[in-house]
């Protein structure tokens, strides 16, 4: 991750993003906020999101202090995306059924958003009960903030209070994503003047292909990734020793090859503009499905030279 992060630096990449995951074998990062010091420690210019840091297995009143504390280690370049977990698997297991994340987020994000914004905060809520405290060290600017949702209520819950909202229709097809892109949307007019400054980011799996071949091979692995990754969303989580098993896929591949970003620079030009034209901002390309190091390296300079340069004078943006 911090080489494709160096490299997404010199290659002109907006941001870099860092997942967070607890307990399993995909997306390494327990700490997302310690790899986004390291990560800055070692650029100068690229933003580094957090995608996302799970609130309902923290405790607010001690995050809120590492959150600024990295944002000054991090020179002012993180935004802080935050959301309520996906896994069950993982929340449950650090102590939150996950029919409580909403509620818990929820409360969560308001605890963590008064701490960073005011003095001798005190609450009285289902999660937190405390008296007034004041968090140190200080926020030294107001931390930018996105919200993780996928349900349209959620993202127009979200945009609605003036947020930019992170989202991903993940395998599903382009018709969910125009429902979350027009949650945004109706959401951001209802924001007015306080969303004036909010952003939708997509995130998709996506690889910029060698030729039609290479993404065929690319789909093949993609497939055998969510055999694992539907096991922990959204079926029994059966993990053994950290490692998920792969259960057997509905979805064929010619199905899934619809409904990611996964195509040689020509299409993926094409499928980009419609991401554009859409209202999308940004779009973080999600691109660790069992590929080698090297061939995500390659991917990300053909991206940058044959892809990037048709959208520089546009309003979307790349994320690594």
């Amino acid at each position: 991750m911090i080489e494709q992060a160096l490299l997404a630096e010199r290659l002109g990449f907006r941001s870099v993003s860092i997942p967070e995951h607890h307990l399993v074998n995909v997306l390494l990062v327990p700490s997302p906020l310690q790899m986004a010091v390291k990560i800055a420690s070692l650029t100068s210019r690229v933003e580094i999101t957090t995608a996302i840091v799970v609130l309902p297995v923290r405790d607010m009143r001690i995050f809120a202090g590492e959150v600024v504390q990295a944002d000054i280690l991090c020179n002012g370049r993180l935004v802080l995306g935050v959301g309520r977990g996906a896994f069950a698997y993982e929340v449950e297991r650090l102590g939150t059924p996950i029919t409580e994340t909403r509620q818990k987020f929820d409360e969560s994000f308001d605890v963590l958003s008064a701490l960073l914004s005011r003095e001798e905060v005190s609450w009285d809520g289902k999660y937190y009960r405390f008296e007034p405290i004041t968090i140190m060290p200080r926020p030294v600017r107001r931390i930018p903030m996105m919200v993780a949702a996928m349900a349209p209520e959620a993202i127009y819950a979200a945009a609605s209070r003036g947020l930019s909202v992170q989202t991903t229709p993940l395998q599903e097809s382009n018709s969910v994503l125009l429902e979350q892109v027009d949650a945004f949307k109706r959401g951001k007019a209802t924001a007015g003047k306080k969303g004036k400054n909010s952003r939708l980011s997509l995130q998709r799996v996506a690889y910029a292909a060698r030729d039609e071949a290479d993404a065929k091979r690319c789909i093949a692995l993609i497939h055998e990734y969510y055999k694992r990754f539907d096991n922990v969303f959204s079926g029994p989580g059966i993990v053994n020793n950290g490692l998920i098993e792969p259960l057997p896929r509905k979805q064929t591949l010619e199905e899934l090859e619809r409904n990611v970003l996964v195509c040689p620079p020509a299409e993926m030009i094409d499928r980009l503009g419609a991401y554009e034209e859409a209202g999308i901002d940004e779009v973080i390309l999600s691109g660790g499905f069992g590929q080698s190091q090297a061939d995500m390296l390659e991917m990300m300079h053909r991206f940058a030279s044959e892809v990037a340069p048709h959208f520089a004078k546009s309003n979307l943006n790349a994320v690594a």
